[in-house]
């Protein structure tokens, strides 16, 4: 990606990479990847690629009320898909009255400027100014309209509503809500180097206002780049939802022990386990680039695994036959438990992806049950909200492998209050009596 006319600290600069950030995920790609590859492809300052990111995911967290009002405003999809993207950004930041970072004035010119530097959108620098400035004209009349939709009401597509409302009539519209909420900065304390107290002390004496929110768990009041925390580089804390911080406790691990983490990357609960006890530990994922990841995590806590890449329904590659104590499956899931970090997930999904990936996951857990000592514990993780890929699919491991089911938190839905913060994950925990 090249700016041969936009400065890299200008409005128009962020608005055209984040355009293309948008123009990717509407082709399929997750936000991350399309992130990445901007910023491969470009030489530019950290600020300016913090620039896009923000935009990015402000547009994704309004795409609904956008494309709604583009529908009202254009006479149809505009294109080249770059150009979309252009107008749902502009109007994402036209849409943030609560504390906008621009006036409109500037984010107009700024839009117009990034069109007519891209030889692909240069012909419809006009229509960027005539859809923006009639939106500014005409919003009181076009946003009701527009919220009268499911879509741009909730900022979700219409069928992950509805199967909201078929799963959980009573806290469909909290559950939403707490979707388009920004996420918190969840830190989980290294019990090996620190406590909770002593790391909240840390954190005053920094000026960084926190509160203890888990066992090991601290919620930072503002966000912050993980190298303004104190003790990150060390290993003393790492980033992690508190409900994600639930997995290594409930595995109940004891020094000496076999253990398994299958579907590893990017590592969080592998050196969540490694913190709890000494163990003889396996991360596994199917993708060895993913690899690295829990790789570099595990130097920054000064802790080992054995890392090995392979496919968790078939262990003919990777496992060496001697069965496991503790197994921990975060299996593959939809994700919908995490859009508020992942704002992107909703518009990617499909409705049939459910099916597909509680199907690969049921295999998953079968193989990875024959792994398992007699007396063993199996853990089964998914950040999903749907009852096919949580709970019916627990159900039905159980009865299928005889496993008897003992005490879990089950599903968990997402909140963000002052007293509980924390994405949707779903646990369910199983003992193997027989060989």
């Amino acid at each position: 990606m090249t700016y041969l006319s936009l400065k890299t600290d200008s409005l128009a600069h962020g608005l055209h990479g984040a355009a293309q950030a948008i123009a990717e995920v509407r082709a399929g790609t997750a936000l991350p990847q399309a992130l990445s590859r901007i910023f491969a492809d470009a030489d530019m300052t950290p600020q300016a690629r913090g620039a896009i990111q923000d935009l990015s995911y402000l547009s994704m967290r309004k795409l609904g009320l956008a494309d709604g009002l583009l529908a009202l405003l254009a006479d149809k999809p505009p294109q080249p898909a770059v150009l979309h993207g252009l107008l749902t950004c502009a109007l994402s930041l036209l849409l943030d009255e609560d504390d906008p970072a621009y006036d409109a004035f500037t984010v107009v010119n700024q839009a117009v400027e990034a069109a007519a530097a891209d030889a692909d959108m240069r012909h419809a620098k006009g229509v960027v100014n005539a859809i923006l400035r009639r939106f500014l004209r005409e919003r009181a009349t076009l946003l009701p309209q527009v919220e009268k939709t499911p879509p741009g009401a909730w900022n979700y597509p219409t069928w992950w509503i509805d199967r909201l409302k078929a799963a959980y009539p009573a806290q469909w519209q909290a559950i939403l809500q707490a979707g388009n909420a920004p996420p918190p900065l969840t830190l989980r304390v290294n019990r090996r180097k620190s406590t909770v107290p002593d790391y909240l002390h840390l954190l005053a004496a920094h000026g960084i206002g926190a509160r203890q929110i888990g066992p090991d768990a601290v919620r930072l009041d503002q966000p912050a780049p993980v190298a303004q925390i104190p003790g990150f580089a060390d290993g003393l804390v790492s980033v992690q939802d508190a409900a994600a911080q639930l997995a290594a406790p409930l595995l109940d691990v004891r020094d000496g022990m076999h253990v398994l983490d299958a579907c590893a990357a990017p590592g969080g609960k592998t050196g969540h386990l490694l913190e709890c006890a000494d163990l003889d530990l396996v991360a596994l994922d199917h993708d060895p680039r993913r690899l690295r990841r829990i790789d570099d995590n595990l130097q920054r806590l000064q802790l080992s695994a054995q890392l090995k890449a392979g496919d968790a329904r078939n262990g003919k590659d990777w496992w060496d036959g001697k069965p496991f104590d503790r197994i921990l499956a975060d299996v593959p899931c939809t994700a919908s438990g995490i859009v508020r970090r992942h704002p992107d997930i909703r518009w990617l999904r499909r409705k049939t992806d459910t099916v597909q990936l509680a199907t690969l996951s049921a295999q998953i857990l079968d193989n990875l049950w024959q792994m398992l000592k007699p007396g063993g514990k199996l853990l089964l993780v998914t950040c999903s909200l749907w009852p096919q890929e949580s709970e019916d699919q627990a159900a039905a491991f159980a009865q299928r492998n005889h496993a008897v089911r003992l005490s879990a938190p089950g599903q968990l839905l997402p909140t963000a209050s002052v007293e509980s913060d924390h994405d949707g994950l779903f646990y369910a925990l199983f003992q193997k009596t027989g060989p």
